[in-house]
């Protein structure tokens, strides 16, 4: 049972992001157990749901989680003793652990300290230690600050949305926050699993989410042209692209897992990143007219 301290008041706030399955209902069947509280953004996409909670939380935290996770049962009394210890902290994170409903396939058993990001699993230490730009905690078990969560939006062109798994929005928004300063700390008591379905234990998937982080590694870079560049994508990229995909596609039929999951994460990066630099070319390209119509 969820442990919740002392002169705590706290809701649960889930929002409907456009579901067609029986959300609102769950929601309801939880209202006599739960100080729950629905929401209803018509607008798809994950930082579009997240800035409706920016807008409605009344709380002095904002202490986000998903819907594929189980928290443990010391997990809001962790946090709030954390905001307790460090009243000047803007921002605090925990540990995500994989929650795999089988024995995962032995090439994921042993390439997964490589690829534990595209599963959300993070653990940066059994310690209280501070937070960094290298060092953020993942969306689906962080708490921020009321006055941040209103100052640093989610940008909707990142995070899920339709025709696109790219993530990277919490990433963005904490990394915002603790360059204008704030501080912020990793509380290793306050622990969640994360649910990890058979149908997401395949290179599919993570061919799928390293091609969705390649997108957002271009979208961080350069959006600026140069002679070197070809049909508007460097030419390094070129090259990358190319040789990683030729070297995984060799190497998966050849080699074991330890050896090409690297290969897979490299060529799949580059494949998103290739995307991201042709989206960057298709507006640049597009006709003045259109943005002034857009704005």
């Amino acid at each position: 049972m969820l442990e919740v301290p002392d002169g705590v008041i706290w809701e649960l706030l889930v929002v409907n992001n456009c579901c067609t399955d029986a959300t609102d209902e769950v929601i309801a069947s939880f209202a006599a157990r739960l100080p729950i509280r629905r929401l209803y953004q018509p607008v798809a996409g994950l930082s579009n749901a997240r800035n409706l909670v920016c807008l409605e939380a009344q709380g002095e935290f904002v202490i986000w989680t998903d819907d594929d996770v189980l928290v443990s049962p010391h997990w809001i009394n962790e946090y709030v003793c954390a905001f307790r210890a460090h009243p000047e902290a803007a921002l605090f994170g925990g540990p995500i652990t994989p929650w795999f409903p089988n024995q995962p396939p032995a090439w994921l058993r042993n390439s997964w300290s490589r690829v534990a990001n595209a599963y959300a699993a993070v653990d940066y230490s059994d310690q209280k230690i501070p937070l960094s730009f290298s060092r953020v905690p993942f969306g689906a078990n962080m708490a921020v600050r009321i006055d941040c969560v209103r100052t640093y939006p989610y940008r909707p062109d990142l995070g899920v949305r339709p025709g696109s798994r790219m993530g990277g929005e919490e990433t963005d928004v904490l990394r915002r926050v603790l360059a204008d300063g704030h501080a912020g700390w990793w509380i290793p008591g306050a622990g969640v699993r994360h649910y990890i379905p058979v149908a997401r234990q395949t290179c599919e998937y993570l061919r799928g989410w390293f091609y969705a982080y390649g997108q957002f590694l271009g979208q961080q870079g350069e959006n600026s042209s140069s002679a070197r560049d070809i049909l508007g994508r460097p030419r390094w990229l070129w090259k990358q692209l190319v040789v990683t995909e030729l070297r995984y596609q060799w190497r998966r039929h050849k080699s074991p897992p330890s050896v090409w999951m690297g290969d897979l994460i490299a060529a799949s990066t580059a494949r998103g990143q290739f995307r991201s630099f042709h989206r960057q070319q298709e507006s640049r390209t597009k006709p003045f007219s259109a943005d002034l119509a857009r704005g």
